[in-house]
């Protein structure tokens, strides 16, 4: 196994892999594979099922502490937001997820990792989870809306720490089937920067994800 240009990520023959939080579990995701180096297990990280495992690939690096809290938006299921449970393994996940399908298995996740809160909300509201969710050092987003771009600004405002980074997963086709998803990448950084949002780095994440892009944003504001 050797180190990524992030902490905790680790790479054997271009397959992801985080630390296990879990352990000695034997519940699995959906095509994970468990590997044991140093007694230590490793899960691997589907680039094909992770929007941020795919950015990594394509050379996202990023300052993740294992102390760090995340504002998770757009949780599904749950199998992005383990892999930052491992990576995060002292700071705390609060994964927002709308659908109570999705929350019942975000759930049963949560009940094997005590990092993970699960909350069943609207993102595009953000105040209605103010009495759960801190200041946080990261929002993530994944949602396919065609607002996307305004739901991630009203959490960034309303969440993020000072110094804080942001990551937006932005899904072209959710926005606007008529233009190239590069044109939408570009009218969403513009957005981002007209709400003092500084955009740092776009990463297209073809060929894991066709017609998605990770937008990175750095925040400075008191």
């Amino acid at each position: 196994m050797e180190k990524t240009g992030i902490s905790g990520v680790y790479i054997e023959k271009n397959q992801l892999y985080t630390i296990n939080i879990e352990k000695h579990s034997q519940k699995k995701l959906v095509n994970e594979r468990i590997v044991k180096r140093d007694n230590r297990e490793y899960r691997s990280w589907n680039p094909y099922t992770s929007k941020l495992a795919a950015a990594i690939l394509n050379g996202l690096e990023i300052n993740l502490e294992e102390d760090f809290d995340v504002l998770y938006l757009g949780a599904a299921t749950g199998t992005t937001v383990s892999h930052i449970s491992d990576i995060c393994k002292k700071g705390m996940v609060y994964a927002v997820e709308f659908s109570p399908f999705s929350m019942k298995k975000l759930v049963e996740l949560s009940e094997h990792r005590d990092n993970i809160i699960p909350i069943l909300a609207d993102a595009s509201h953000p105040k209605t989870y103010s009495n759960i969710v801190p200041k946080v050092d990261l929002v993530y987003q994944d949602i396919s809306q065609r607002n996307q771009a305004r739901i991630f600004i009203s959490n960034v405002l309303n969440y993020l720490k000072k110094n804080g980074f942001g990551l937006l997963m932005v899904k072209a086709r959710s926005i606007d089937v008529s233009l190239k998803p590069d044109k939408i990448y570009e009218n969403v950084c513009s957005i981002l920067e007209e709400n003092k949002l500084n955009v740092v780095d776009v990463i297209n994440l073809d060929p894991y994800e066709k017609d998605h892009a990770v937008i990175i944003t750095k925040h400075h504001y008191k």
